[in-house]
């Protein structure tokens, strides 16, 4: 029998738990590069087919550097509640510790979370280890989003949680110190799959877009459709509180944003990956989604970095394409988040490419493999935004192996690689966790 495209290939689970220690290493590993990568993405049990590639148990893969050494490789389920059997049942009747936290991990007031859009988030030791669901002393009640915005300033984490019953969408602040100090509703008309948002200074930015929820969807694979009918727009939110201010944008798709920020002239501007229709049809089939009856049937094309900048006074809206590569997973310096930022990194089939947004150029380094989201992490007393590092797990296409690939951030040269002990299948986000 042919597996699915998500359980084969380089998306092909791993059977097992493993350790190693004293990894090989070639090149130099800096020695300020101290502390824990970790990498978070679908792993079900073996024998287990969940649907469709999002819905696999959660698997955290982990390497520990210090000194200039790679001390260990573990990787290890994240155990929750579905992994030990417990259903995720009815939009109703959810249980929000019943789902994967497959998506990513972050650090939160010396909390180490593992993530999932559609539940709790697991609170996990630095060795990898499940401590257990995360609902912050009984006040978050809703799912919390896999890319929650922690704010360079306060120090406080931004994120949402969305439903398949009102209310739809449901923003949240965490205080510094991990506690729940803000909930509130923002109106939309159904439900949809919020994957991503972005923060500013001085607003909160929403993508309400036209992948719905589909009950009779549920049970038989992604349980979302594209509706071309439910519209596309942009929400910008004011922090400080006020209405939610709606801009219609064209039709399209976004899991993935990088910065946002408001420019000079009070303006917001948003780059984030984007995906029109046919891109959006040609990758939903293959994760495990319903195919896409109204797209051509030559649905092609992919996912690109564009720009939306928006303004407030005078309600104007721009859109743009900023290139016609196939990209993903943008990520920059977290310490710019909110803030005007010039660099954003992304990955491609078998390159890291690099966006310069003041000389509007690009930079492509090919990685010799599949790289997964590249990671910025600044050097210590760094003297320029791109004065760090990008740490990438990279899978050779013939899937015999991976490595954590270092590059420099400032011209994508090559500085370290750790061989891994195993191949780590194709998975979603990483983390540096600094010491």
């Amino acid at each position: 029998m042919n597996l699915p495209d998500y359980l084969s290939g380089l998306k092909a689970p791993v059977a097992d738990e493993t350790d190693a220690v004293d990894l090989p290493v070639t090149g130099a590993l800096p020695a300020d590069l101290t502390g824990r990568y970790f990498r978070n993405g679908p792993n079900p049990l073996p024998g287990r087919d969940p649907g469709h590639w999002f819905g696999g148990d959660g698997m955290l893969h982990g390497v520990r550097l210090r000194d200039g050494r790679a001390e260990w490789y573990r990787n290890r389920w994240v155990r929750t509640r579905k992994l030990e059997g417990a259903r995720f049942v009815g939009p109703e009747g959810v249980d929000l510790t019943a789902t994967p936290a497959n998506t990513s991990v972050i650090r939160h007031a010396g909390r180490i979370m593992a993530l999932v859009e559609v539940g709790l988030p697991y609170e996990m030791t630095p060795e990898l280890d499940t401590i257990g669901p995360c609902d912050f002393g009984g006040r978050l009640t809703t799912a919390m989003t896999a890319h929650p915005k922690e704010e360079p300033v306060t120090g406080e984490l931004h994120f949402f949680g969305y439903g398949f019953v009102p209310p739809y969408l449901t923003y949240h602040r965490l205080s510094a110190t991990g506690e729940l100090v803000e909930s509130r509703v923002v109106d939309v008309p159904g439900p949809t799959m919020i994957h991503d948002f972005a923060v500013t200074e001085r607003h909160v930015l929403w993508l309400d877009l036209p992948v719905v929820f589909d009950l009779e969807l549920l049970g038989s694979g992604m349980p979302y459709r594209w509706d071309e009918t439910y519209g596309a727009r942009l929400g910008v939110m004011p922090r400080d509180g006020g209405a939610t201010r709606w801009y219609d944008i064209d039709p399209c798709y976004v899991f993935h944003v990088g910065n946002a920020y408001e420019d000079a002239r009070g303006r917001i501007v948003l780059d984030a990956v984007r995906y029109a229709r046919g891109g959006f049809a040609a990758l939903w089939p293959g994760i495990g989604g319903t195919p896409d009856p109204a797209a051509s049937a030559a649905a092609s094309g992919g996912a690109y970095l564009h720009r939306w900048t928006l303004d407030p006074a005078t309600g104007a809206l721009k859109e743009e394409p900023l290139d016609d590569r196939n990209v993903e997973f943008p990520t920059f310096d977290e310490s710019r988040l909110g803030r005007s930022s010039r660099f954003l990194y992304t990955v491609t089939d078998d390159a890291v490419v690099k966006y310069d947004a003041r000389t509007g150029t690009s930079h492509v380094r090919d990685v010799g493999g599949v790289p997964g989201e590249a990671v910025y992490v600044p050097a210590p007393d760094a003297s320029a935004e791109d004065d760090g590092r990008l740490l990438s797990i990279v899978t050779d296409r013939s899937g015999d192996g991976s490595e954590l690939l270092v590059l420099d951030a400032a011209d994508l040269e090559f500085v370290a690689s750790v061989r891994l002990p195993r191949r780590v299948p194709m998975g979603f986000h990483g983390r540096w966790l600094e010491d």
